[in-house]
């Protein structure tokens, strides 16, 4: 929130009124319970089934709402979309053993509240983004103290994950800045399918930095993702 609120006033963005207050408040809570949804669903259900239905339900969602608002993309792009889609399916694909929860309830919310939260960041004032993303940064913090309040959860982290934990919220904030931005550049449709795509670079630095084996479900996901990629930019030129 820091960051973004930084950004913004060397952007010279003014602060959010109106229409635009009120998308990045709500933004903040889908993106808020979304994301709660997800990690709660990852603790107690199967990743394998979290995962995928969370990743799809998040790019599904924009893609309808682009397409309903802004018409449907060139046949090449939706080509591009279309493997985009299965290639989240298949990267997210974790072998889990198959036993216990399945915490399908948790990832349709999780992928519900991060869709919704797309589009209704997707919908801000073209030129305005790290106002808003401040806003939304806000409104999430104050969503997560009173969670924390009413459930009485432990919420201090071991001071050796600190950094790690600012650089995930520094991360964060940069994806959601461009993401934003790319969606008042170009179609909502195609930022949302190749935002949705990170599940990919997730795999490529677990194998790269954690030694993880890339099974061949990903590998396939994986060049489906890079297929998508130039379809959708071939059919975006």
């Amino acid at each position: 929130m820091a960051i973004a609120l930084v950004i913004a006033v060397v952007r010279a963005e003014s602060v959010p009124t109106g229409t635009d207050l009120m998308l990045s408040v709500a933004a903040g809570l889908a993106g808020g319970i979304g994301i709660t949804a997800l990690y709660r669903g990852l603790a107690v259900g199967r990743m394998g089934i979290v995962a995928p239905v969370t990743g799809v339900m998040a790019a599904l969602l924009p893609v309808v709402a682009g397409i309903a608002t802004e018409g449907v993309p060139a046949s090449l792009v939706l080509v591009g979309i279309g493997l985009a889609i299965v290639a989240v399916v298949l990267v997210s694909r974790i072998d889990d053993g198959g036993g216990g929860r399945s915490g399908i309830e948790l990832a349709l919310v999780a992928g519900v509240g991060l869709g919704a939260f797309s589009v209704l960041v997707a919908q801000v004032s073209d030129g305005h983004a790290f106002g808003p993303l401040t806003v939304i940064r806000a409104t999430e913090a104050v969503l997560i103290v009173g969670v924390i309040l009413v459930t009485r959860a432990a919420w201090r982290p071991p001071g050796r994950l600190l950094p790690a934990i600012a650089g995930v919220g520094v991360l964060d904030m940069a994806g959601n800045g461009a993401f934003i931005l790319a969606a008042q550049a170009g179609a909502l449709a195609v930022a949302a399918v190749l935002s949705s795509l990170y599940p990919v670079t997730t795999v490529l630095l677990a194998t790269l930095f954690l030694k993880e084996r890339v099974t061949r479900s990903h590998a396939v996901g994986i060049g489906l993702a890079v297929a998508a990629v130039a379809c959708i930019a071939a059919g975006s030129a």
